[in-house]
Protein backbone atom coordinates (compact mmCIF):
# COMPACT_ATOMS: atom_id res chain seq x y z
CA UNK A 1 0.00 0.00 0.00
CA UNK A 2 1.37 3.09 -1.31
CA UNK A 3 1.98 6.17 1.45
CA UNK A 4 -1.29 8.14 -0.29
CA UNK A 5 -3.22 4.93 -0.19
CA UNK A 6 -2.44 4.45 3.56
CA UNK A 7 -3.25 7.84 4.48
CA UNK A 8 -6.72 7.78 2.77
CA UNK A 9 -7.49 4.64 4.31
CA UNK A 10 -6.44 6.13 7.73
CA UNK A 11 -8.76 8.74 7.12
CA UNK A 12 -11.82 6.94 6.22
CA UNK A 13 -10.85 5.15 9.20
CA UNK A 14 -10.87 8.03 11.57
CA UNK A 15 -13.83 9.29 10.27
CA UNK A 16 -16.12 6.15 10.18
CA UNK A 17 -15.06 5.72 13.73
CA UNK A 18 -15.28 9.46 15.33
CA UNK A 19 -18.33 10.61 13.39
CA UNK A 20 -20.42 7.91 12.82
CA UNK A 21 -23.91 7.49 14.95
CA UNK A 22 -23.59 10.94 16.92
CA UNK A 23 -26.89 11.68 17.51
CA UNK A 24 -28.51 15.10 15.69
CA UNK A 25 -30.68 16.90 18.22
CA UNK A 26 -30.85 20.13 19.70
CA UNK A 27 -28.70 21.35 22.20
CA UNK A 28 -29.52 21.46 25.68
CA UNK A 29 -28.85 24.25 28.18
CA UNK A 30 -25.08 25.48 28.60
CA UNK A 31 -23.09 28.52 29.53
CA UNK A 32 -20.45 26.69 28.27
CA UNK A 33 -19.29 27.60 24.38
CA UNK A 34 -17.05 23.87 23.88
CA UNK A 35 -17.57 21.00 21.93
CA UNK A 36 -16.54 17.54 21.55
CA UNK A 37 -14.21 15.73 23.62
CA UNK A 38 -10.41 15.09 21.83
CA UNK A 39 -8.50 13.52 23.80
CA UNK A 40 -4.87 15.72 23.33
CA UNK A 41 -4.41 18.33 21.36
CA UNK A 42 -2.15 16.19 19.47
CA UNK A 43 -4.93 13.56 18.29
CA UNK A 44 -7.20 16.98 17.34
CA UNK A 45 -4.93 18.36 14.94
CA UNK A 46 -3.62 14.88 13.43
CA UNK A 47 -8.17 14.33 12.66
CA UNK A 48 -8.09 18.02 11.21
CA UNK A 49 -5.49 17.35 9.32
CA UNK A 50 -5.88 13.37 7.83
CA UNK A 51 -9.66 12.87 8.89
CA UNK A 52 -11.84 15.95 8.68
CA UNK A 53 -13.31 16.09 4.74
CA UNK A 54 -14.13 19.77 5.60
CA UNK A 55 -10.74 20.77 6.36
CA UNK A 56 -9.10 21.83 2.79
CA UNK A 57 -7.23 24.13 0.68
CA UNK A 58 -9.28 24.75 -2.58
CA UNK A 59 -7.49 23.56 -5.91
CA UNK A 60 -5.69 25.85 -7.94
CA UNK A 61 -5.43 28.50 -5.20
CA UNK A 62 -2.04 30.17 -4.92
CA UNK A 63 -1.89 31.45 -1.09
CA UNK A 64 0.98 29.14 0.69
CA UNK A 65 -0.81 29.00 3.49
CA UNK A 66 -1.88 25.45 4.67
CA UNK A 67 -5.05 24.44 7.10
CA UNK A 68 -1.69 22.90 9.75
CA UNK A 69 -0.41 26.55 10.10
CA UNK A 70 -3.87 27.93 10.78
CA UNK A 71 -5.11 25.46 13.44
CA UNK A 72 -1.60 26.00 14.80
CA UNK A 73 -2.46 29.71 15.25
CA UNK A 74 -5.63 28.64 16.46
CA UNK A 75 -4.98 26.37 19.43
CA UNK A 76 -3.98 30.11 20.84
CA UNK A 77 -8.07 30.43 21.25
CA UNK A 78 -9.15 29.44 23.97
CA UNK A 79 -12.72 28.47 25.45
CA UNK A 80 -12.82 30.66 28.71
CA UNK A 81 -15.15 28.38 31.01
CA UNK A 82 -13.36 24.86 30.12
CA UNK A 83 -9.72 26.22 30.20
CA UNK A 84 -8.84 24.59 26.88
CA UNK A 85 -8.27 25.93 23.04
CA UNK A 86 -10.76 25.66 20.46
CA UNK A 87 -8.68 23.05 18.22
CA UNK A 88 -8.36 21.17 21.48
CA UNK A 89 -11.64 20.76 22.21
CA UNK A 90 -12.96 20.10 18.40
CA UNK A 91 -14.68 23.44 17.89
CA UNK A 92 -13.23 24.45 14.37
CA UNK A 93 -15.67 23.15 11.94
CA UNK A 94 -14.99 23.16 8.00
CA UNK A 95 -11.81 24.92 7.45
CA UNK A 96 -11.45 25.91 4.43
CA UNK A 97 -8.97 28.00 2.38
CA UNK A 98 -9.86 30.04 -0.59
CA UNK A 99 -7.94 31.38 -3.21
CA UNK A 100 -6.69 35.04 -2.52
CA UNK A 101 -6.13 33.88 0.85
CA UNK A 102 -10.12 33.93 2.20
CA UNK A 103 -9.90 31.56 5.32
CA UNK A 104 -13.09 30.39 6.78
CA UNK A 105 -14.44 27.93 9.61
CA UNK A 106 -17.69 26.93 11.59
CA UNK A 107 -17.30 27.41 15.10
CA UNK A 108 -18.89 25.04 17.20
CA UNK A 109 -21.46 25.83 20.19
CA UNK A 110 -23.12 24.22 22.61
CA UNK A 111 -26.29 26.93 22.19
CA UNK A 112 -26.87 29.54 19.39
CA UNK A 113 -27.03 32.16 22.45
CA UNK A 114 -23.29 31.39 23.68
CA UNK A 115 -22.16 34.76 25.13
CA UNK A 116 -18.45 33.75 24.06
CA UNK A 117 -19.00 33.25 21.08
CA UNK A 118 -18.21 36.68 19.51
CA UNK A 119 -15.26 37.21 22.06
CA UNK A 120 -13.75 33.79 20.78
CA UNK A 121 -14.52 34.41 17.17
CA UNK A 122 -12.81 37.71 17.68
CA UNK A 123 -9.66 36.75 19.16
CA UNK A 124 -9.50 34.10 15.91
CA UNK A 125 -9.87 36.64 13.73
CA UNK A 126 -7.39 39.04 15.66
CA UNK A 127 -4.76 36.02 15.51
CA UNK A 128 -5.72 34.88 11.94
CA UNK A 129 -5.03 38.05 9.95
CA UNK A 130 -1.39 38.34 11.76
CA UNK A 131 -0.60 35.56 8.81
CA UNK A 132 0.97 37.51 5.90
CA UNK A 133 -1.12 34.89 3.55
CA UNK A 134 -4.78 35.62 5.52
CA UNK A 135 -6.30 38.59 3.36
CA UNK A 136 -9.90 37.85 4.79
CA UNK A 137 -11.57 35.34 7.92
CA UNK A 138 -15.04 34.27 7.81
CA UNK A 139 -16.66 32.37 11.12
CA UNK A 140 -19.93 31.11 11.08
CA UNK A 141 -21.60 29.55 14.23
CA UNK A 142 -22.89 26.16 14.71
CA UNK A 143 -24.27 23.90 17.50
CA UNK A 144 -23.11 20.56 18.97
CA UNK A 145 -24.96 17.63 19.56
CA UNK A 146 -26.00 16.19 23.12
CA UNK A 147 -23.39 13.67 23.18
CA UNK A 148 -20.45 16.34 21.69
CA UNK A 149 -22.10 18.73 24.69
CA UNK A 150 -21.88 15.94 27.08
CA UNK A 151 -18.16 14.90 26.42
CA UNK A 152 -16.88 18.29 26.52
CA UNK A 153 -17.97 18.94 29.81
CA UNK A 154 -16.10 15.74 31.05
CA UNK A 155 -12.95 17.65 30.05
CA UNK A 156 -13.36 20.57 31.81
CA UNK A 157 -10.51 22.31 32.78
CA UNK A 158 -11.88 26.10 34.15
CA UNK A 159 -9.36 29.13 34.04
CA UNK A 160 -8.78 30.11 37.91
CA UNK A 161 -11.56 33.49 37.93
CA UNK A 162 -10.45 36.92 38.13
CA UNK A 163 -12.85 39.91 38.44
CA UNK A 164 -13.02 41.97 35.40
CA UNK A 165 -10.90 45.05 35.07
CA UNK A 166 -14.19 46.98 34.36
CA UNK A 167 -15.42 46.69 37.56
CA UNK A 168 -15.53 48.51 40.53
CA UNK A 169 -18.04 46.59 42.66
CA UNK A 170 -19.60 48.21 46.20
CA UNK A 171 -21.25 46.12 48.56
CA UNK A 172 -22.18 42.48 47.29
CA UNK A 173 -25.02 41.27 49.18
CA UNK A 174 -26.41 37.76 49.50
CA UNK A 175 -30.37 37.40 49.44
CA UNK A 176 -30.85 34.38 50.56
CA UNK A 177 -33.83 31.55 52.37
CA UNK A 178 -34.35 28.40 54.08
CA UNK A 179 -36.87 27.02 51.91
CA UNK A 180 -38.78 28.12 48.53
CA UNK A 181 -41.76 29.71 48.26
CA UNK A 182 -40.86 32.65 50.85
CA UNK A 183 -40.78 35.41 47.94
CA UNK A 184 -36.79 35.92 48.00
CA UNK A 185 -36.85 36.77 44.54
CA UNK A 186 -39.12 39.17 44.40
CA UNK A 187 -37.52 40.58 47.82
CA UNK A 188 -34.44 40.62 46.09
CA UNK A 189 -35.73 42.52 42.94
CA UNK A 190 -37.73 44.90 44.94
CA UNK A 191 -34.50 45.84 46.84
CA UNK A 192 -32.67 46.57 43.83
CA UNK A 193 -35.69 49.00 42.66
CA UNK A 194 -35.29 50.55 45.92
CA UNK A 195 -31.66 51.32 45.72
CA UNK A 196 -32.19 52.34 42.25
CA UNK A 197 -34.76 54.86 43.32
CA UNK A 198 -32.56 55.92 46.05
CA UNK A 199 -29.60 57.26 43.76
CA UNK A 200 -27.95 53.60 43.79
CA UNK A 201 -26.02 51.73 40.94
CA UNK A 202 -27.14 48.22 41.49
CA UNK A 203 -26.70 45.15 39.92
CA UNK A 204 -28.31 41.76 40.53
CA UNK A 205 -26.66 38.11 40.24
CA UNK A 206 -28.77 35.79 39.80
CA UNK A 207 -27.44 32.74 41.09
CA UNK A 208 -30.41 30.20 41.51
CA UNK A 209 -29.04 28.61 37.90
CA UNK A 210 -31.84 25.88 37.69
CA UNK A 211 -34.80 27.95 38.55
CA UNK A 212 -33.99 31.73 37.81
CA UNK A 213 -36.50 33.75 37.98
CA UNK A 214 -35.58 37.68 38.24
CA UNK A 215 -35.66 38.11 34.22
CA UNK A 216 -39.45 37.57 34.33
CA UNK A 217 -40.01 39.81 37.19
CA UNK A 218 -38.39 42.41 35.47
CA UNK A 219 -39.95 41.85 31.86
CA UNK A 220 -36.06 40.42 30.39
CA UNK A 221 -36.88 38.17 27.56
CA UNK A 222 -34.83 34.58 27.35
CA UNK A 223 -31.54 34.57 25.40
CA UNK A 224 -30.53 38.70 26.43
CA UNK A 225 -26.99 38.08 27.30
CA UNK A 226 -24.64 39.10 24.36
CA UNK A 227 -20.37 38.86 24.84
CA UNK A 228 -18.34 41.38 23.70
CA UNK A 229 -14.06 41.35 23.88
CA UNK A 230 -14.05 42.36 26.96
CA UNK A 231 -16.48 40.16 28.49
CA UNK A 232 -20.41 39.09 28.92
CA UNK A 233 -22.64 42.04 29.11
CA UNK A 234 -25.66 41.95 31.03
CA UNK A 235 -28.85 42.71 30.60
CA UNK A 236 -30.03 46.28 31.65
CA UNK A 237 -33.76 47.40 32.97
CA UNK A 238 -35.19 50.65 32.52
CA UNK A 239 -34.30 52.11 35.55
CA UNK A 240 -30.72 50.97 34.40
CA UNK A 241 -30.81 47.99 36.75
CA UNK A 242 -27.94 45.52 35.40
CA UNK A 243 -28.25 41.76 35.28
CA UNK A 244 -27.46 38.44 34.65
CA UNK A 245 -29.50 35.23 34.71
CA UNK A 246 -29.29 31.63 33.01
CA UNK A 247 -33.02 32.28 31.76
CA UNK A 248 -31.18 35.32 29.75
CA UNK A 249 -28.59 32.67 28.03
CA UNK A 250 -31.35 30.16 27.06
CA UNK A 251 -33.44 30.42 23.82
CA UNK A 252 -36.54 29.72 25.63
CA UNK A 253 -37.87 30.71 28.93
CA UNK A 254 -39.43 27.45 29.72
CA UNK A 255 -35.97 26.05 29.01
CA UNK A 256 -34.98 23.11 31.73
CA UNK A 257 -30.95 23.84 32.80
CA UNK A 258 -30.01 20.51 34.21
CA UNK A 259 -26.87 20.93 35.66
CA UNK A 260 -24.82 19.19 38.55
CA UNK A 261 -23.06 21.43 41.04
CA UNK A 262 -19.36 21.56 39.65
CA UNK A 263 -20.77 23.14 36.64
CA UNK A 264 -23.61 25.58 38.35
CA UNK A 265 -20.10 26.79 40.68
CA UNK A 266 -18.26 27.72 38.00
CA UNK A 267 -21.32 29.75 36.11
CA UNK A 268 -21.49 31.91 39.24
CA UNK A 269 -18.47 32.68 39.61
CA UNK A 270 -18.60 33.29 36.09
CA UNK A 271 -21.29 35.94 36.42
CA UNK A 272 -19.04 37.66 39.24
CA UNK A 273 -15.49 37.55 37.43
CA UNK A 274 -16.16 37.70 33.75
CA UNK A 275 -19.36 40.09 33.07
CA UNK A 276 -18.87 44.15 32.91
CA UNK A 277 -20.92 45.37 35.64
CA UNK A 278 -18.68 48.37 35.60
CA UNK A 279 -19.42 50.73 38.66
CA UNK A 280 -21.66 49.53 41.05
CA UNK A 281 -22.91 50.55 44.77
CA UNK A 282 -24.29 47.25 45.01
CA UNK A 283 -24.42 43.88 43.82
CA UNK A 284 -27.46 41.66 44.98
CA UNK A 285 -26.70 37.83 44.68
CA UNK A 286 -29.95 36.28 44.76
CA UNK A 287 -29.65 32.76 45.74
CA UNK A 288 -31.65 29.48 45.66
CA UNK A 289 -33.33 28.06 48.53
CA UNK A 290 -31.01 26.27 50.81
CA UNK A 291 -27.80 25.22 52.03
CA UNK A 292 -25.97 23.60 49.21
CA UNK A 293 -23.48 24.32 46.10
CA UNK A 294 -24.66 27.74 45.34
CA UNK A 295 -24.53 29.37 48.63
CA UNK A 296 -21.19 27.80 49.08
CA UNK A 297 -19.84 28.84 46.38
CA UNK A 298 -21.52 32.85 46.71
CA UNK A 299 -19.65 32.81 50.26
CA UNK A 300 -16.79 31.00 49.67
CA UNK A 301 -15.60 32.91 46.20
CA UNK A 302 -17.44 36.18 46.45
CA UNK A 303 -16.52 39.13 48.59
CA UNK A 304 -19.68 39.14 50.48
CA UNK A 305 -20.44 42.07 53.04
CA UNK A 306 -23.18 40.12 54.40
CA UNK A 307 -26.34 38.26 53.87
CA UNK A 308 -30.05 39.22 54.17
CA UNK A 309 -32.76 36.17 55.07
CA UNK A 310 -35.74 35.78 54.07
CA UNK A 311 -38.42 33.48 55.60
CA UNK A 312 -42.53 33.40 55.90
CA UNK A 313 -44.62 33.21 59.00
CA UNK A 314 -44.75 29.28 58.53
CA UNK A 315 -42.98 26.91 60.95
CA UNK A 316 -41.28 25.15 58.31
CA UNK A 317 -39.79 28.31 56.83
CA UNK A 318 -38.70 29.13 60.91
CA UNK A 319 -36.71 26.01 60.73
CA UNK A 320 -35.01 26.07 58.05
CA UNK A 321 -34.29 29.33 57.73
CA UNK A 322 -32.44 28.53 61.38
CA UNK A 323 -30.01 26.43 59.70
CA UNK A 324 -29.29 29.50 57.02
CA UNK A 325 -28.12 31.36 59.75
CA UNK A 326 -25.91 28.85 61.75
CA UNK A 327 -24.44 28.20 58.18
CA UNK A 328 -23.55 31.93 57.32
CA UNK A 329 -22.66 32.20 61.15
CA UNK A 330 -19.96 29.40 61.16
CA UNK A 331 -18.67 30.88 57.86
CA UNK A 332 -17.71 34.12 59.53
CA UNK A 333 -20.92 35.57 57.56
CA UNK A 334 -22.90 39.12 58.30
CA UNK A 335 -26.28 38.13 58.96
CA UNK A 336 -27.59 41.89 58.23
CA UNK A 337 -31.05 41.24 58.85
CA UNK A 338 -34.70 39.36 59.05
CA UNK A 339 -37.39 39.93 56.95
CA UNK A 340 -40.57 37.96 57.41
CA UNK A 341 -42.51 37.86 54.24
CA UNK A 342 -46.21 37.29 53.84
CA UNK A 343 -46.37 38.16 57.41
CA UNK A 344 -50.21 39.39 57.32
CA UNK A 345 -52.54 40.66 55.25
CA UNK A 346 -54.67 43.90 56.38
CA UNK A 347 -58.10 44.52 54.93
CA UNK A 348 -57.92 47.86 52.81
CA UNK A 349 -61.91 48.30 53.54
CA UNK A 350 -61.56 47.56 58.00
CA UNK A 351 -58.28 47.74 58.73
CA UNK A 352 -57.97 44.81 60.42
CA UNK A 353 -54.80 42.59 60.13
CA UNK A 354 -55.03 38.45 59.18
CA UNK A 355 -52.39 36.64 59.78
CA UNK A 356 -52.99 34.53 57.10
CA UNK A 357 -49.89 31.68 57.25
CA UNK A 358 -50.09 31.70 61.35
CA UNK A 359 -48.11 33.67 64.15
CA UNK A 360 -44.94 35.47 63.60
CA UNK A 361 -41.43 33.50 64.42
CA UNK A 362 -39.43 36.60 63.34
CA UNK A 363 -38.76 37.64 66.36
CA UNK A 364 -38.21 34.14 67.92
CA UNK A 365 -35.65 32.94 65.61
CA UNK A 366 -33.95 36.77 65.91
CA UNK A 367 -33.73 36.42 69.62
CA UNK A 368 -32.33 32.46 69.36
CA UNK A 369 -29.75 33.40 66.19
CA UNK A 370 -29.17 37.01 67.58
CA UNK A 371 -29.96 38.00 64.15
CA UNK A 372 -31.35 41.85 63.96
CA UNK A 373 -35.02 41.78 63.29
CA UNK A 374 -35.78 44.43 60.11
CA UNK A 375 -38.68 43.50 58.69
CA UNK A 376 -42.18 42.14 58.66
CA UNK A 377 -43.96 42.55 55.28
CA UNK A 378 -47.42 42.72 54.43
CA UNK A 379 -49.52 40.25 51.75
CA UNK A 380 -49.87 42.54 48.27
CA UNK A 381 -51.88 41.64 45.29
CA UNK A 382 -51.00 44.52 43.58
CA UNK A 383 -47.28 43.43 43.77
CA UNK A 384 -48.54 39.92 42.48
CA UNK A 385 -49.84 41.67 39.53
CA UNK A 386 -47.02 43.61 38.87
CA UNK A 387 -44.79 40.18 39.04
CA UNK A 388 -46.08 38.41 36.78
CA UNK A 389 -46.52 41.13 33.76
CA UNK A 390 -42.68 41.84 34.42
CA UNK A 391 -42.75 45.77 35.66
CA UNK A 392 -41.78 45.11 38.98
CA UNK A 393 -39.79 48.02 38.71
CA UNK A 394 -43.44 49.86 39.04
CA UNK A 395 -43.90 48.76 42.94
CA UNK A 396 -44.32 50.53 45.28
CA UNK A 397 -40.78 50.09 48.22
CA UNK A 398 -41.73 52.57 50.85
CA UNK A 399 -42.01 49.19 53.10
CA UNK A 400 -38.60 48.63 52.10
CA UNK A 401 -37.03 51.68 53.05
CA UNK A 402 -36.07 51.05 56.64
CA UNK A 403 -33.28 48.65 55.20
CA UNK A 404 -31.82 50.91 53.12
CA UNK A 405 -29.09 51.65 56.00
CA UNK A 406 -27.84 48.47 55.47
CA UNK A 407 -26.48 48.92 52.10
CA UNK A 408 -24.62 52.24 52.39
CA UNK A 409 -20.77 52.39 53.85
CA UNK A 410 -20.42 53.01 57.73
CA UNK A 411 -21.16 56.51 58.69
CA UNK A 412 -23.32 57.61 55.35
CA UNK A 413 -26.60 59.50 55.65
CA UNK A 414 -29.83 58.08 54.19
CA UNK A 415 -30.77 60.23 51.38
CA UNK A 416 -34.59 61.39 51.33
CA UNK A 417 -34.27 60.98 47.05
CA UNK A 418 -37.51 59.07 45.86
Amino acid sequence: MTTGSWNTHLAGCCWATCCSGLPNTAASNSISCAATRITSTALALWTALCCAPSSRTEKGSAVLITTGQILEVLQKVVDPELGHNIVALGMVRDLTVHPGGEVSFTLALTIPTCPMKDHMAFNARQLLTTLPDVSKVEITFGEMTDEERKNAFSMARPIPPKLNAFNKIGRVIAVMSGKGGVGKSSLTALLAVMLVRSGKKVGILDADVTGPSIPKLFGLPAGGLRGSAQGILPAITPLGIRIVSTNLLVPEEDTAVIWRGPLISGTIQQFYNEVLWGKLDVLLVDLPPGTADAAITVIKNLPLSGALLVTSPQQLAALVVRKAVHMLQSLDIPVLGLIENFSYYRDPQTGVIHEIFGPSHAGEIAELTGTPLQLRLAIDPALTGLCDTGQIEQADTTALEPLLALFLPAGTAVSNRN
